[in-house]
């Protein structure tokens, strides 16, 4: 089971769709997270989260966690099918519980009251990619799948 989540093909493109998807969402979790980059930090966001959104607490967490941790485990192609599915998870729920109401563009010229869904379904159909196919060339998941013993049972 394990090796199966681990399993990837030594492929270039996956690798570079993974680390570009990996960095956009590691700049919006340190934002959540860590207050960098003009974000609020994880007090902030989870003030924001539970209060404003009406958002669980126990959600609001795994949303802030799937884009820090997850963008970590993107980069460095560890885990990664588990990081591709938090983002896709946070992808869909930001899609139909914020956004799809604004419409299809996003917010270029400022006209709209926010951001449509264009860009999350992007990130989803990158982060879909991944979960089926895995992390690709230079990831620590090939090199572990390489390396974990073909199990029978």
């Amino acid at each position: 089971m394990f090796k199966k989540l681990l399993a990837t093909t030594p492929d270039g493109t996956l690798a570079l769709m993974r680390v570009i998807l990996g960095i956009v969402f590691f700049m919006h979790g340190a934002q959540k997270m860590l207050g960098w980059f003009g974000g609020f930090g994880f007090s902030g966001t989870m003030g924001a989260f539970t209060t404003q959104m009406h958002i669980p607490a126990p959600f609001a967490f795994l949303a802030i966690a799937a884009e820090f941790f997850g963008s970590i485990g993107l980069i460095l192609g560890f885990l990664t099918r588990i990081a591709a599915f938090g983002i896709a998870v946070n992808m869909l729920v930001a899609v139909f519980m914020v956004h799809i109401h604004i419409g299809f563009f996003a917010n270029w010229y400022g006209n709209q009251k926010g951001e449509g869904i264009e860009y999350h379904l992007l990130a989803l159909a990158l982060a879909i990619s991944i979960l089926i196919r895995g992390a690709g060339a230079f990831s620590v998941d090939g090199a572990l799948a390489s390396k974990t013993p073909n199990q029978t049972s």
